[in-house]
């Protein structure tokens, strides 16, 4: 899928969520470690948006268990609808995703490589390597932080900045209510995916935005 533009994704756990999606996203992510059978929904999908697939594993956040994690999150990728996967950073530089990368890559699925820091915001340099790195191993380098000053939602969208000026393709949003709103301003600095839930009862990251609100959001700030 090309990221060379923003682009919107539903995130839910329940594919049948997709015809809710059409009107305002441009991708449904597919939260499989919170989805029931995931691969057979999968297998039933009929919808029109394209799909990213997502496998987060409870140490960054998600709810996956470790044991067949990766192997499912591969034959994920193999599905037609697919057209994005995402993987954490730890996973991929420990060489544990290779193999999903690898799948991708045959089947012509872009790579996201994630990195999520539920504790705070790193210092600007540690913001900028980790988003270099992600970009090392992916198409799209994702940095989730979460901030706790208006401060931090600027030192992650000058990191943005500087990451896209150097050519690289990006998604960042800052986490918490501190930072809520860069997730309709990070597109003005170069932020290439936004996520949010169709039903913001079912909000996937603290601080979300429902689907409809962050779509007109982004669409009045960056004229999208």
């Amino acid at each position: 899928m090309n990221f060379e533009s923003f682009r919107l994704a539903a995130a839910t756990a329940d594919l049948d969520d997709e015809p809710a999606a059409r009107e305002h996203a441009d991708l449904v992510e597919l939260r499989m470690d919170m989805a029931a059978d995931p691969l057979s929904q999968l297998s039933d999908y009929g919808g029109e948006l394209p799909l990213l697939v997502t496998n987060r594993p409870e140490w960054e956040g998600g709810e996956a268990e470790a044991d067949g994690r990766l192997a499912a999150l591969e034959a994920a990728v193999t599905d037609d609808a697919v057209a994005a996967v995402d993987v954490e950073l730890q996973s991929a530089r420990e060489g544990a995703a290779d193999r999903v990368i690898e799948t991708a890559r045959e089947h012509d699925v872009s790579v996201i490589v994630s990195t999520h820091d539920f504790e705070g915001t790193p210092p600007m340099g540690e913001l900028q390597a980790a988003l270099r790195t992600a970009c090392e191993y992916g198409d799209v380098g994702k940095l989730a932080v979460t901030a706790e000053t208006p401060d931090d939602v600027l030192d992650l969208l000058v990191a943005t900045r500087a990451a896209t000026v150097e050519g690289e393709t990006v998604a960042t949003m800052a986490m918490g209510e501190a930072g809520r709103h860069s997730r309709a301003v990070a597109p003005l600095y170069g932020s290439r995916i936004g996520y949010a839930p169709v039903d913001p009862a079912e909000a996937t990251a603290p601080g979300q935005y429902d689907l409809a609100t962050l779509a007109e959001l982004v669409s009045e700030l960056n004229g999208v």
